[in-house]
């Protein structure tokens, strides 16, 4: 009986051994970095001209007035930053240039949240908007 079992295992790690045997391994492999040749698109509001007196009335009509105080446009909200200060944001968030920064901040506003206020409470106008739209309130809001 002990003779049997001794043959059972045995044969038994012959059979692993067989089975493990260097040609018969899978290969493992493991995620490594791919260099991608080219560039980004780019945020094609931020490179369309903007109409500043287009942008206004956008302003108005979207309610940005309602959250943020922007002298030109006579309002003179609290809940969001004060778009006076539009350009020094944009110089402390390191963003890009000034109309890509603010195209960026009406698509998606938690890009870059500015210090002292939350994130989540400006709504994205990404689909709301059109390209030419975003570049027209990024003009209303950057004329010097």
């Amino acid at each position: 009986m002990r003779r049997a079992q001794l043959l059972l295992v045995l044969a038994l790690a012959l059979l692993l051994t067989a089975c493990d045997s260097p040609g018969r391994r899978k290969k493992v492999v493991a995620p490594l970095p791919q260099t991608v040749i080219g560039t980004l698109p780019k945020d094609q509001s931020a490179s369309l001209t903007g109409d500043a007196a287009k942008g206004k009335p956008l302003f108005l009509s979207n309610g940005c007035g309602g959250c943020h105080t922007y002298k030109p446009a006579g309002t003179a909200g609290k809940v969001g930053p004060d778009l006076d200060n539009v350009a020094a944001d944009a110089q402390k968030a390191n963003q890009g240039p000034l109309a890509e920064y603010v195209a960026t901040s009406i698509k998606n506003p938690g890009a870059y949240v500015v210090p002292g206020f939350s994130d989540g409470v400006m709504p994205s106008y990404g689909g709301q908007l059109t390209d030419q739209q975003v570049a027209d309130l990024a003009a209303f809001l950057t004329k010097p």
